[in-house]
């Protein structure tokens, strides 16, 4: 649980530091460059994601709630439009006219969903605290930047592009699921 723990603390620290901690970033960039720095930070951050794996995978789960059977079925259905929302941050799409930041949303409907189907303590952990964790990026993001200036609208071309890609994604993370969490997706 501890490596858990370790790893979900790690992500959301050294996420916020661009958001709520500037002046620390600015003094990282001036000490080990902007290379140096996002290379410190993509370290930091591939450890978190290793602790978090090695974590969930080394900590047996201890039940806290009972979610109920269909719940499996509205975590299936609620990973669809987490994915869209994943992949619609770093290309224009039709959903940046609704929603300002799509990849935090996004990861929030995981966390949620994830949520819904697993009760027990290492489920509260991951899911609940990295949901927790976007919604207080959303908030120090939407403070830093202000007020929202709506991206323009893609072709239709592109945006179905971009679903497609996102599906495709979903379609690969499923079907991997079991493999890097130790866990199938559907209960069998």
């Amino acid at each position: 649980m501890l490596w858990l723990c370790l790893g979900v603390l790690l992500w959301g620290a050294v996420h916020l530091i661009p958001s709520v901690g500037r002046p620390f970033r600015s003094r990282l960039v001036t000490a080990l460059g902007e290379n140096g720095y996002k290379i410190a930070f993509t370290v930091l951050i591939v450890t978190s994601i290793v602790l978090m794996v090695v974590g969930w995978r080394a900590t047996a789960p201890s039940p806290l709630y009972r979610p109920p059977l269909w719940t499996d079925a509205v975590t299936f259905a609620l990973m669809i439009p987490a994915f869209i929302l994943f992949g619609a941050a770093k290309q224009p799409t039709r959903i940046k006219q609704v929603v300002r930041h799509p990849q935090l949303t996004g990861l929030i409907v995981w966390s949620v969903a994830h949520l819904l189907s697993n009760g027990d303590s290492r489920s509260i952990i991951l899911f609940g605290g990295l949901g927790i964790w976007a919604l207080v990026e959303i908030f120090a993001i939407n403070a830093r930047e202000g007020e929202w200036a709506k991206p323009a609208v893609p072709s239709m071309a592109i945006e179905i592009r971009g679903l497609a890609i996102s599906l495709l994604v979903f379609a690969a993370f499923f079907w991997l699921h079991p493999y890097y969490t130790g866990v199938y997706a559907i209960p069998r």
